[in-house]
């Protein structure tokens, strides 16, 4: 994919963001988001700091525009992006950083695909609803709301990945 078609899609992807924030609350226990996924599937050669920085931005943009507490998202999306490179070499080893490509789920398997995805929605999850709750909400409904957001969350960012990280030998 070109960068420029890449970056579109990005955009795209966080109004989708955006309008998920706005008219899909249909419980407190859920809370969806398909940020992680998008900087999972930003393309690697970019630095973790600029990773960071579109992290906090993209996040950030979605707090104004959508969400009622700003700083949320921004605050639960950076630790993904600063850890999105070692969750890569985790799953998928170093063969992705020597030949300097991107993955997909056609090259590399839906199965790991699936687990890096998870592993990027759990982290984000974790903080976001920690912070969120702030102390005000029990154990027992953060432990729920994680589980119900992490399983509708992966779900849905399993239907975003192809188009985010499409295999380019189609």
């Amino acid at each position: 994919m070109r960068k420029g078609g890449y970056y579109f899609i990005f955009l795209l992807l966080v109004a989708v963001q955006m309008l998920i924030c706005n008219y899909l609350n249909l419980s407190p226990y859920l809370t969806l988001s398909i940020l992680p996924v998008l900087v999972l599937c930003l393309p690697l050669r970019l630095p973790t700091f600029w990773t960071m920085l579109l992290a906090f931005v993209t996040a950030g943009a979605v707090d104004l525009l959508s969400e009622g507490l700003l700083g949320l998202n921004a605050l639960a999306l950076v630790p993904v992006a600063f850890v999105r490179k070692e969750i890569i070499r985790l799953i998928f080893g170093d063969e992705l950083f020597a030949r300097k490509e991107d993955f997909s789920v056609r090259k590399n398997g839906f199965g790991k695909v699936a687990l890096a995805v998870f592993l990027v929605q759990a982290l984000f999850l974790l903080i976001y609803i920690w912070a969120d709750g702030a102390g005000t909400r029990t154990l027992a409904f953060n432990a729920i709301r994680f589980g119900v957001s992490l399983g509708a969350g992966w779900a849905l960012s399993l239907l975003v990945i192809d188009i985010l990280a499409p295999d380019n030998r189609k």
